[in-house]
């Protein structure tokens, strides 16, 4: 079931999608990927979903992937006495450790590293970004503020410090309970919440000991601060723009993308935009003008994947809203002006052979107008380097691994098929065109572009490129 489309879509679980029935339309509307977010769910309903996801994509015989979103640190103010107060512009407000209830004048924040690492003139965001706050005093037990946006406050509201880097692991314990028991389902993605720094990533990559493949979540201004270091070590990145804009000027959020999506296509790692992308849908069968021009943004800037949430876990029309989605990415890739965005934003190869075939192949393909581009590829190196490529012609990746090809669906273009490692090099080429004309990519008499590591199987050694013919037998079975 091959998608008419290169960028990929991120479909979110939940009360609205949780039966094989659903989970499989959604599949078939345009999902290639499942998040699950554990913020919201028990492992025994994990395991379900596991085990639904598994069984449609045997019935459907196509690598479905899977997301397990880690829920991250929460920091939140404690509870008043009467259950909410109003803070007003202009006056004071602390931020203490003592337990007692609060009052219009102080509330508890049983945060103690907070206090630890908070400095003067830092702001102080709460409830969403409703009411900002800014430290006058820090102490160890106490941060005096002034009230700079007021409202009302009610218990337990969310606190973001966008100032100020917290001197705390981006994984609670919770989370590390979480992680080794999606592991042990064999989940392909974790997407790593409240990343400040790369240690953070490289703590949860110590804990996945390559089972799963690891996305860091940029949602806070130290990740952007961090990015290139976070990049480093990280799979992939997840652009969170709700939390990015708490914690930083809303209006920044476009260009961060843009930097974001550009430095993830560079260092040929798959990047997601999230984050209320057909947010209208949760409630309504038609998205807004404006919302289908934001998901249309990302699909001109080349982003891998662009993310579903409440719309597809808990909103009245999921299969509607993955379909329109679907719609929106074919439209733009259709675009006149498609092509040239996407060329405009490429980057040199790195000097490595497997980056310049894999730059080879995009050139050839397009010169001799190719009818696909088939990659063989055992660890997925080699689908990630013909994915950074973004070429127009398709991307066939072939591996044995049915792991690569779950961790390869979220990638940009790559339509990835699971078949035996080649016994040589004819029974490569044989291979390779029956394939691509058995999924559509290719007809009799087309050329195609093939590229592989010599000796065959062996992981991250892509060194050859063969062009072929596709037969007129190509459509017996293999």
């Amino acid at each position: 079931m091959k998608r008419d489309r290169r960028v990929k879509i991120l479909a979110t679980l939940g009360p609205a999608s949780s039966t094989h029935d659903v989970i499989a339309k959604l599949f078939d509307a345009g999902a290639d990927v499942f998040r699950i977010n554990m913020s919201h769910t028990p492992h025994k309903q994990v395991r379900e979903f596991h085990k639904i996801i598994r069984t449609i994509e045997a019935e459907k015989g196509r690598p479905i992937g899977i997301l397990v979103d880690l829920q991250g640190p929460k920091i939140r103010v404690g509870a008043f006495a009467n259950g909410k107060e109003t803070l007003v512009e202009g006056a004071t407000f602390i931020l203490d450790q003592d337990t007692t209830q609060g009052t219009d004048k102080r509330i508890q924040l049983p945060h103690p590293e907070i206090f630890q690492a908070i400095e003067p003139g830092h702001s102080l965001l709460l409830d969403d970004g409703r009411i900002r706050l800014r430290a006058r005093t820090c102490q160890p037990q106490a941060i005096e503020c002034e009230v700079e946006v007021g409202g009302t406050l009610s218990d337990r509201k969310g606190v973001s410090l966008p100032d100020t880097l917290i001197p705390v692991s981006a994984m609670t314990e919770k989370d590390r309970k979480d992680l080794d028991y999606a592991l042990s389902l064999g989940i392909d993605w974790i997407a790593l919440s409240f990343v400040q720094r790369a240690d953070d990533v490289a703590e949860a990559r110590k804990q996945a000991q390559g089972r799963a493949a690891i996305m860091a979540k940029i949602e806070k201004p130290s990740a952007i601060n961090y990015l290139d270091d976070i990049l480093d070590i990280a799979d992939g990145l997840m652009i969170a723009r709700g939390d990015l804009g708490v914690e930083l000027p809303i209006e920044q959020v476009p260009g961060l993308q843009k930097q974001i999506t550009r430095a993830a296509r560079a260092a040929g790692k798959p990047v997601v935009v999230a984050t209320q992308m057909l947010e209208t849908m949760i409630t309504a069968p038609v998205p807004t003008r404006a919302e289908v021009s934001d998901v249309a943004t990302a699909v001109f800037e080349g982003a891998d994947a662009v993310m579903l949430s409440a719309e597809s876990a808990v909103g009245e029309y999921p299969y509607l809203a993955i379909a329109m989605m679907d719609k929106i990415a074919k439209e733009v890739e259709q675009d006149p002006y498609y092509s040239n965005i996407i060329y405009a934003q490429s980057t040199e190869a790195e000097a490595t052979s497997a980056d310049a075939i894999s730059a080879a192949a995009r050139t050839v393909a397009d010169t001799l107008n190719l009818a696909t581009i088939i990659c063989y590829t055992s660890s997925g190196a080699t689908g990630l380097r013909a994915a950074r490529e973004r070429p127009l012609k398709p991307i066939v990746a072939l591996t044995p691994k049915p792991e690569t090809g779950r961790r390869l669906a979220i990638v940009w273009g790559l339509h990835c098929v699971l078949t035996e490692d080649a016994k040589d090099l004819d029974d490569m080429v044989d291979r390779a065109c029956r394939i691509a004309f058995q999924e559509g990519c290719a007809k009799p008499g087309q050329r195609v572009i093939i590229s592989a590591g010599v000796p065959l199987g062996t992981p991250g050694a892509t060194n050859m490129l063969r062009i072929a013919y596709v037969g007129e037998n190509s459509d017996l079975e293999i």
